[in-house]
């Protein structure tokens, strides 16, 4: 039986993890094929990738900025040059951004080495009895632990938890909210020398120029395609059934706001993040119960960056 269970392998999961596996043994659960959470990679094919969830990273205070640095000098991360368009200010976004090296799940990655870690593990269900977790998953395979640590969304967590968790974090006032993204890589005689594109549009909110960040090299354009809250918030419980239908409305909306018209499709795919993030923080950072052995943590209790991901997962530390 090992000393911490955790569930989730994006940013908050293994950051917990991390701070916690030089003193304890852990396991971490999550039910995606990767890790990495909403900083997910989709690859098209052996070299060339998405990053479909999290862009890019802009630390804002000191703690997490030494941290970025730090994966920076190990070649983790890397700074995202080139033109970054903010067509809602009409100048350019000078912000400094970091990537992940080959893909923005590189900092899971690189958290999680030599951790323990099964993938493709649904929780479908926890329980607490004699001193120690049983945590059921959808396969019908059980893992006991001494101590649980949850870092999926609120509604999940609720799910999954509600009876061990106090009234003032049940009842904490959180709106997850969606976002679908598109993937599409087309041939085009053009050189494009953007890197990204922030537009005002009621379709689309961001565009990622893949190719600009330097991970390959190809003859193919590839781009992410963020859309906007308000298109996201319909459509987000019938994409799974329009796929091809919305596919070609968001391209089809994303070559008309950038004048790629006469662009050859070669690959597209369209995902849904149903609970992507939560805009406003909690009057909490992280929630420990001693009596119970549980945590949780996760960007939704402070707001919707990677960095709140990360220093709720260090606030977690701190009380266990």
């Amino acid at each position: 039986m090992n000393d911490f269970c955790i569930v989730g392998a994006g940013i908050s999961g293994s950051t917990i993890a991390n701070l916690l596996k030089n003193k304890y043994t852990i396991q971490v659960i999550d039910k995606a094929k990767g890790v990495g959470g909403r900083a997910s990679n989709r690859r098209y094919n052996k070299s060339l990738s998405f990053d479909h969830g999290l862009q890019f990273i802009s630390p804002k205070k000191k703690e997490f900025q030494k941290f970025i640095s730090e994966l920076e000098i190990k070649k983790i991360l890397k700074k995202w040059q080139g033109l970054h368009l903010d067509l809602l200010s009409s100048k350019e976004n000078l912000k400094s951004k970091y990537i992940g090296k080959n893909g923005n799940n590189d900092i899971s990655k690189y958290l999680l080495k030599k951790t323990k870690i099964f993938l493709s593990s649904e929780v479908v269900d926890i329980s607490n009895n004699l001193g120690y977790w049983t945590i059921l998953l959808s396969n019908n395979n059980k893992i006991f632990s001494k101590n649980l640590i949850l870092t999926c969304p609120f509604p999940q967590v609720k799910f999954l938890a509600k009876k061990y968790l106090t009234k003032k974090v049940n009842n904490l006032n959180v709106k997850m909210q969606p976002n679908i993204t598109v993937m599409c890589a087309f041939n085009n005689s053009k050189k494009i020398n953007i890197s990204s594109i922030k537009f005002k549009d009621n379709i689309i909110s961001w565009a990622s120029n893949e190719n600009s960040k330097k991970r390959f090299n190809s003859t193919l354009n590839l781009w992410t395609i963020q859309c906007n809250l308000n298109w996201s918030k319909k459509n987000i419980n019938l994409y799974k059934g329009q796929r091809k239908t919305l596919i070609k409305k968001v391209i089809k909306r994303f070559f008309t706001l950038t004048g790629l018209n006469d662009s050859k499709i070669i690959y597209s795919k369209i995902h849904g993040w149903k609970y992507a993030y939560n805009f406003k923080h909690t009057s909490v950072k992280s929630y420990w119960s001693k009596k119970n052995r549980l945590g949780v943590c996760g960007d939704w209790f402070l707001g919707p960056k990677v960095e709140n991901s990360w220093s709720s997962a260090t606030d977690l530390f701190h009380k266990i």
